[in-house]
């Protein structure tokens, strides 16, 4: 069972039953307020990330190496598009579990993620084959 769903509500209540204690109903309205602004924060913050992630193509990163190595297990998809300020090509089904998204840089690298239930749990990372050395170094001139 996920106890970080049930966190946030628990805290919520006994801070309303200790505000109830403490001021009576001057501390509901405190606890109240409390609430309403913590909400209104992680609002504000989604909204800020999502507005900086619309004006770039989707599916794109900066460097999908770099992205590999800041990656960590169990982000939420908001703070990888907040790393990213893009959104993940979704590449599973929509509506579906686990969720998959791609993120590609300008070299074709791509990193591949996997969110169930929002949260990160795997992820790899796609780097093109180099060129041969034939193909890579220029024919010499003959003397």
């Amino acid at each position: 069972m996920n106890f970080n769903k049930l966190l946030a509500p628990l805290a919520i209540v006994v801070f309303t039953i200790g505000a109830w204690q403490a001021f009576q109903w001057a501390g509901i309205a405190l606890a109240a307020g409390g609430v309403v602004m913590w909400v209104l924060l992680h609002f504000t913050r989604m909204v800020s990330i999502l507005k900086k992630a619309a004006n770039r193509p989707i599916g794109h990163v900066d460097s999908a190496v770099m992205l590999n190595a800041k990656l960590q297990k169990g982000a939420t998809l908001m703070h990888v598009i907040a790393m990213t300020r893009s959104l993940g090509a979704l590449q599973s089904d929509k509506d579906t579990q686990p969720e998959v998204y791609r993120w590609t840089d300008a070299s074709e690298s791509h990193v591949t993620a996997t969110f169930v239930g929002g949260k990160l749990t795997e992820w790899t990372l796609v780097r093109p084959a180099p060129e041969s050395q034939a193909e890579a170094t220029p024919n010499a001139m003959p003397n």
